[in-house]
């Protein structure tokens, strides 16, 4: 199968389903990596600091052993500024290339707007007559995002959990290549909380690891 991940931003992927990415990957299935969002000296960030995510963008890739990284680099929380159909033939012009069967998106009630938009293009984009090759769209949680949208109406309930218990140490090397995303717990972005989270999810799906999602489309 290929296997599509749409990440806001470098870092929402590992966070999100890096142990099922990998999983993935460990079944010889084709896995493609789209980032949306970047850093650049235009926008204020230093050459050192654009550098720096380069590298960290280029080694998370080979670790995962990525088939291809589309990255439209469209500057981070400024794209509710983009017009909605702009990004809706961004993200279409990927599924005309690459005929992905499966997607990982972010869930649509995230507290970062980045988040938000990127989860509502998507689901303009899964029309079945349109397609018809995407049969699964689930969307993931993403530490300091998800679990920070404290509306009563809007909290993430994951149905579907995969077991990562093979993955979770390997994920969470990955993760450490975002030096600048990552800290001491309780800071969301830890090591201990990554564990943390796993291992929530796998004690209510019965796996030493879990990571859960929310089923966004299903085509059999």
């Amino acid at each position: 199968m290929k296997i599509l991940v749409i990440a806001p931003h470098p870092d929402d992927e590992t966070l999100g389903c890096g142990g099922t990415l990998l999983r993935h990957k460990n079944e010889g299935d084709e896995i493609y990596w789209n980032i949306v969002t970047g850093i650049s000296e235009e926008n204020g960030w230093s050459n050192k600091a654009v550098k720096e995510r380069e590298s960290e963008i280029e080694s998370v890739a080979s670790k995962y052993g990525f088939s291809e990284v589309i990255n439209f680099g469209l500057p981070t929380a400024t794209i509710d500024l983009i017009p909605i159909s702009e990004l809706v033939e961004k993200i279409a012009n990927i599924y005309k290339k690459l005929s992905p069967e499966v997607i990982y998106v972010p869930y649509i009630n995230d507290i970062h707007t980045d988040h938000q938009l990127i989860s509502k293009v998507v689901q303009s984009t899964i029309k079945w007559f349109r397609y018809p090759h995407i049969k699964k769209v689930l969307m993931y949680e993403t530490l300091s995002e998800t679990d920070f949208n404290f509306s009563e109406h809007k909290t993430f309930s994951p149905n579907v959990y995969i077991d990562i218990s093979n993955f979770l140490e390997t994920k969470i090397n990955i993760m450490k290549y975002y030096k600048t995303e990552m800290g001491e717990f309780p800071f969301p972005r830890s090591v201990k909380n990554i564990k943390a989270l796993a291992t929530l999810r796998g004690s209510q799906s019965g796996f030493k690891a879990a990571e859960a999602f929310s089923l966004l489309y299903y085509r059999k």
